[in-house]
């Protein structure tokens, strides 16, 4: 069975939640492990104790089952409604909340693996790099965009273009301290450092766009 196509799925028959965890889970310690060119669906299959079928019913091909796990690790450190921006919010809380999910999220063990796998195999497997920042960054820069557009409506921010704002805001939250995790010269950062790097990135942040 070619990795790049998948037998019609079973008709009628409702997906199995667990089983979707299942297949997963065990694709994303794969992928970590082996890449993307080193992750057949078989092994997947095997390792999530489903068959090859199901592993297809649920996910249409290799490309798609990467994605997926890309995204279900974002949704869990960093799910759709943390972006949610309603009247009488405090603009200041959220994006604190937003930035100190982002920063436990980009230095996790998990994100730190992955970054260090695509820096080494990127220039051989281009496919898995477009598919991860397709997956991850390029979803939270999207919806940290229509947090900030949000915010101008309720009149709570003044920005031009909430596209490059939304870039600004994270790469001021990473800063050097990711690349010295990702290189082994510092440690991620703990809770309280986190925590303090956010109320200043979110302080200079409000300074400069705040109405």
């Amino acid at each position: 069975m070619s990795e790049q196509s998948s037998p019609a799925a079973v008709r009628g028959r409702p997906k199995d939640p667990a089983k979707r965890r299942a297949i997963l889970d065990a694709a994303k310690g794969l992928f970590l492990s082996g890449g993307f060119a080193g992750t057949s669906m078989d092994a997947v299959a095997a390792a999530a104790g489903v068959s090859k079928l199901t592993v297809y019913s649920h996910f249409y091909d290799k490309a798609t089952l990467f994605s997926a796990a890309i995204g279900a690790k974002c949704e869990s450190q960093m799910p759709l409604p943390m972006f949610a921006l309603e009247e009488g919010d405090s603009i200041e809380a959220v994006l604190k909340r937003i930035g100190a999910a982002f920063l436990a999220m980009v230095d996790s063990d998990d994100s730190i693996r992955l970054m260090r796998l695509l820096c080494a195999v990127a220039p051989r497997e281009p496919e898995m790099a477009e598919l991860f920042f397709e997956a991850g960054p390029r979803r939270t820069l999207g919806e940290m965009e229509c947090l900030l557009r949000r915010a101008v409506e309720l009149e709570l921010l003044q920005l031009e273009d909430p596209a490059a704002a939304a870039e600004h805001f994270f790469s001021m939250l990473m800063g050097c301290r990711n690349t010295q995790v990702l290189i082994g010269c510092s440690e991620p950062p703990s809770e309280a450092e986190i925590r303090e790097r956010v109320d200043k990135v979110v302080r200079f942040f409000l300074r400069a766009y705040e109405n």
